[in-house]
């Protein structure tokens, strides 16, 4: 080992605790959460900064967003292309955005969740509103630019956005242990309360509200919970509830339908598919009655959702069946979450106002800082034309009188005549007078002769002035907290008058939904279920009617309540349960429907051991016996569970349940145990002990490694009679011996 090396002993639960925090802050600050003064993500900022420099205005033809995305990747977001092209996408939709900030050309997306078109095919610029709000006067250092990730260019910080753009595009993004979702606000009324702040910073919430209403969605729809908007602004968390906005038309033949013209924000993508799926899956398991159609006739114009309704339906109770058990109203979860001075704060309504406000006032002192010293270098400049003007035949003498322009320079500074040959006696005192500032010697020596007419002279001397009253215009501003105040203000007006749009989404204290499902009358049905699989109810007195029929025709035949469970025992020791209310009730002719499509029951990998009715099953015991000669009684009232699937018993390894039996209950009850090798045991039901349905059981019989059990046979006080192999085996007048045991060879 080397003299120079050395061994650092760590504990290392606390290295990766420390790298740990060090990655989490990293995805917090740099990557997933908004900075709470440009409302912008790292991705977001970079890619606008990008199409920025490339020179992709409002005003400018399209670019190709491949060139957009490399452009931004390579420079500045070195985190893969696709986060920065789907955060380019979002910015440019509609529907998302409550005020897009780029002007996407081409397949950008629907809102009903259809993705856009590769990044090579698709064009975008800059919005005219980002231009002038977001990325104006980044050339008059209005905020600190940081190297890039590799240190070969400069990027903003953060940039000078005049409007809070965190409430009014919102925010979503998902950090290390925490979460920020941000809902999007109206232009106008978000500019409102900012003024509103600037004339009184110690604003309360509540007075906040009468400006910013509440949430405003892209997608419109309406906010039902308006009470509870202060607690939500105050905290900077909570829960806002969103319903589509529903419409009644009335069609011919005294019929009527629903229009779906608003969807809730959260339905948007995906959602709108699942909305569709979820209202057919009402009418299919009879939950309503009253939609005969759904359609979805949304187009470019809008949303148009249309449910077509059988004469005389109960609108009322089915849209708000439709709020209940559909996302027609959902929840949208606010957690007001940004970066703040550097760190992550869940912030109210108000704080996050104050702190944009503070950012234009740091902004604005930076701006009129550049240009005030911007005039002021301009006032010297001019000062020195304006005197050179007067004395410019000594100056002409000076300059033809030097060697070079550094003696020429020279003099024009400090006077300095001893290199410089002068041809009138009284020229050089005069030029020993001179004593013009660096920069003014400068641009007298840059002068071009034509600045000398008459009319050159009095266009410098109108600038002059106009300069001067700049000088004042930001000195005023820049030593007032109103004047900047006033600045500030009629920017946002002036935004305010070509941005704004009235409100989409309404607020209102709406009624909690309340929906009646209608009673289902219990009567007795018969279960029919075929050797194919597929199973139907119908009424009793059709059963009776078609007794022969339908004895013949199927495999199963259960007498139960419509309002019952039905329970399918397989040879993998699982249960399935089926409501039979998903199953078809109709006549005795109709087809029925595969258990396959109702339950998780899958005919291709498992086979029916017993089937029946859970209310056939409650207060009754089962045998379950297995291919190993394992059994055991069980409970009826164990099978009464919730889950579609539930494991029924327990099964070990290559072991299948042969058969589930109800016992009779009566008196004497035996068992007999048949082995493919033709053993026979007999023993009695109460021998078996009772066990949960988790349990395996007991073993019934002991079966030698090349037998396995075939049949399993219950005998009350009637004789049982079967044949093998041609021979009659009467299974009464078998010997009643103990569990357990080889048995006899017959």
């Amino acid at each position: 080992m080397q003299q120079n090396e050395q061994i650092i002993r760590t504990e290392y639960s606390e290295l990766m605790q420390k790298s740990y925090i060090d990655y989490a802050m990293s995805v917090i600050i740099a990557r997933a959460l908004p900075d709470v003064r440009d409302g912008l993500k790292p991705v977001q900022r970079r890619t606008l900064y990008d199409m920025h420099e490339l020179g992709i205005r409002y005003d400018k033809p399209y670019r190709k967003c491949a060139r957009i995305v490399g452009d931004t990747m390579g420079k500045y977001h070195p985190h893969g292309d696709s986060s920065i092209y789907e955060a380019l996408v979002v910015m440019a939709q509609e529907f998302k955005k409550g005020l897009p900030l780029i002007d996407g050309h081409g397949n950008f997306g629907s809102i009903e969740g259809d993705g856009a078109a590769a990044m090579r095919y698709t064009e975008a610029r800059l919005e005219k509103i980002t231009q002038e709000a977001y990325l104006a006067d980044l050339d008059k250092d209005v905020v600190d630019f940081v190297p890039n990730f590799d240190e070969t260019e400069k990027e903003p910080s953060v940039l000078p956005v005049k409007v809070p753009n965190l409430l009014i595009n919102g925010a979503e993004g998902i950090a290390v242990g925490m979460a920020t979702s941000i809902p999007p606000h109206n232009f106008s009324e978000v500019l409102e309360g900012v003024k509103a702040y600037m004339k009184n910073p110690n604003i309360t919430t509540k007075e906040m509200m009468k400006y910013i209403k509440g949430p405003d969605f892209p997608t419109g729809g309406i906010v039902v919970n308006e009470s509870d908007l202060l607690n939500i602004y105050e905290t900077g968390a909570g829960k806002v509830k969103i319903r589509g906005k529903v419409e009644v038309e009335q069609v011919k033949g005294g019929r009527q339908r629903l229009v779906i013209t608003e969807i809730p924000y959260t339905m948007v993508g995906a959602n709108i598919g699942k909305f569709l799926i979820d209202v057919g899956n009402l009418v299919e398991t009879k939950k309503t009655s009253d939609i005969v159609d759904i359609s979805n006739q949304s187009s470019k114009e809008g949303i148009r959702i249309v449910l077509e309704l059988k004469k005389g339906a109960d609108v009322e109770n089915l849209c708000n069946m439709l709020y209940k058990k559909t996302r027609l109203e959902d929840t949208f979860g606010v957690n007001m979450l940004a970066v703040a001075d550097g760190r992550p704060e869940t912030m109210g309504l108000v704080p996050i106002i104050g702190h944009h406000v503070q950012f234009q006032y740091q902004i604005a002192t930076r701006k009129y800082q550049t240009l005030l010293t911007k005039e002021l270098d301009k006032k010297e400049v001019q000062e020195g034309l304006i005197q050179a003007c007067d004395v410019i035949d000594l100056i002409i003498e000076i300059l033809r009188g030097a060697k070079n322009i550094k003696d020429a320079k020279d003099c024009l500074m400090n006077g300095n005549t001893e290199k410089i040959r002068f041809r009138y006696k009284g020229s050089e005192a005069d030029a020993k007078e001179l004593c013009f500032t660096e920069r003014q010697a400068s641009a007298i020596l840059e002068m071009r002769l034509y600045k000398l007419i008459g009319l050159e002279i009095e266009a410098l001397k109108k600038e002059y002035q106009a300069t001067l009253s700049n000088i004042a215009k930001y000195e005023e501003i820049l030593g007032s907290r109103a004047a900047m105040a006033k600045v500030i203000v009629k920017e946002l007006t002036k935004f305010q008058k070509d941005y704004g749009r009235p409100r989409r989404t309404q607020i209102e204290n709406a009624k909690e939904a309340v929906y009646e499902e209608k009673k289902i009358e219990e009567m007795p049905v018969v279960l029919l279920m075929d050797r194919f699989g597929y199973a139907k109810t119908i009424d009793v007195a059709a059963y009776e009617r078609n007794r022969e029929a339908a004895d013949g025709e199927n495999k199963y035949i259960i007498h139960c309540m419509n309002t019952d469970k039905l329970c399918i025992f397989t040879d993998k020791g699982q249960l399935h349960i089926v409501k039979l209310l998903d199953l078809p009730y109709g006549k005795f002719r109709d087809k029925g429907t595969p258990l396959d499509n109702v339950s998780n029951y899958d005919s291709n990998e498992e086979n029916i051991v017993y089937i029946n009715c859970l209310g056939n099953l409650l207060g009754r015991h089962l045998l379950f016996v297995n291919s190993q000669g394992m059994l055991k009684v069980v409970d009826g009232e164990e099978f009464d569970v919730s889950k579609r699937t539930t494991a029924a018993t327990k099964l070990n390894q290559d072991e299948k349940l042969l058969t589930v039996q109800m016992l009779s209950e009566t008196e004497g009850e035996s068992i007999v145990l048949q082995t493919e090798k033709g053993m026979y045991l007999r023993f009695l039901a109460a021998d078996i002990p009772k066990k949960k349905k988790g349990a395996i059981g007991v073993r019934g019989m002991k079966i030698t490694p090349l037998d396995q059990l075939k049949a399993v046979f219950l005998l009350g006080q009637e004789e049982k009679t079967i044949v093998e192999k041609d021979r009659q085996i009467m299974l009464h007048r078998l010997r009643i011996a103990s569990r357990d045991q080889k048995g006899v060879k017959k």
